[in-house]
């Protein structure tokens, strides 16, 4: 098979959904943690793909794209899932952080 448009789109689609998969089987991975070690994190997926909707004129709130990702509505799974960050952590978000924005 060779890789076209169509094929490209698909297999970016699958591997958007096997992230966003993993991420959900690993909630004890914080999303500070991801932002400190990759620059992105769960709420990032999530602008992307409401920004993707938004682009194609698909309506999407940023709640419904939240939950699209985090598999539950954003409040309960910070409730269910999201501990304090350590004073460490986030001074190296503050530090990541700072130099983003202009």
């Amino acid at each position: 098979m060779a890789m076209d448009d169509t094929n490209t789109t698909e297999l970016e689609a699958a591997a958007f959904r096997r992230l966003v998969a993993h991420l959900r089987d690993h909630p004890e991975v914080q999303n500070i943690d991801l932002m400190n070690l990759a620059g992105f994190c769960r709420n990032c997926l999530s602008n992307w793909l409401k920004d993707a909707a938004d682009q194609h004129g698909v309506p999407l709130t940023k709640e419904e794209s939240r939950t699209h990702v985090y598999g539950m509505p954003y409040g309960e799974w910070k409730t269910r899932h999201q501990t304090e960050a350590t004073p460490e952590k986030a001074a190296a978000f503050t530090a990541i952080a700072a130099p983003a924005k202009h």
